[in-house]
């Protein structure tokens, strides 16, 4: 059972909510958010300030759905407010990456340099050739969209060459010895 799901989620100050049958829309300061839920097992209120999701049974299906729109609901409110951010990190020697336009361009050891089309609602920033931020309003699509660049090269086990992410700790295999 969702306990969690029970306390109410409060809304800053400039946060606009509006709950029509099945849909839920946030605005705030950074942008606007829209989310389908299933209407027949949640009851989703906004009052005083704060978004209740309830639960319409008590069936399994219904408690997890419970949990889950409400932990949605949250990252809106949150998307809408400061946003979220995801760090890259490229290793290897003669490895770069260069924004051009709508596209991020990564040259990765590759015989040619590899494209990535940026997409709408994502922002990415390089802080020097080696470092990108992914930053947007969509937890969701934040992470989707720094999981697919990651995809393009991930750090291969021997010399930990690749995209990984800020923090991420690679296994480095040890390579064949000689006798």
């Amino acid at each position: 059972m969702s306990r969690i799901a029970k306390k109410p989620i409060v809304l800053p100050d400039g946060v606009k909510v509006s709950v029509e049958k099945g849909k839920i829309v946030v605005e705030g300061k950074l942008g606007k958010l829209e989310q389908t839920y299933k209407s027949e097992f949640i009851d989703v209120k906004v009052e005083n300030g704060a978004i209740m999701v309830n639960r319409k049974g008590d069936a399994k299906e219904y408690k997890a759905l419970q949990g889950l729109y409400y932990r949605l609901f949250v990252n809106m409110v949150k998307g809408v407010t400061e946003g979220f951010s995801k760090t890259l990190l490229l290793q290897g020697i003669g490895y770069k990456m260069e924004l051009k336009g709508n596209k991020l361009v990564l040259t990765v050891g590759f015989s040619h340099a590899v494209e990535f089309e940026i997409p709408k609602g994502i922002s990415l920033k390089l802080e020097n050739p080696q470092t990108l931020i992914v930053s947007g309003i969509d937890k969701h699509l934040v992470g989707q969209t720094a999981a697919n660049i990651r995809a393009i090269k991930p750090p291969e086990p021997y010399k930990g060459k690749g995209l990984r992410y800020l923090n991420e700790r690679v296994k480095v295999k040890e390579g064949k010895t000689a006798k």
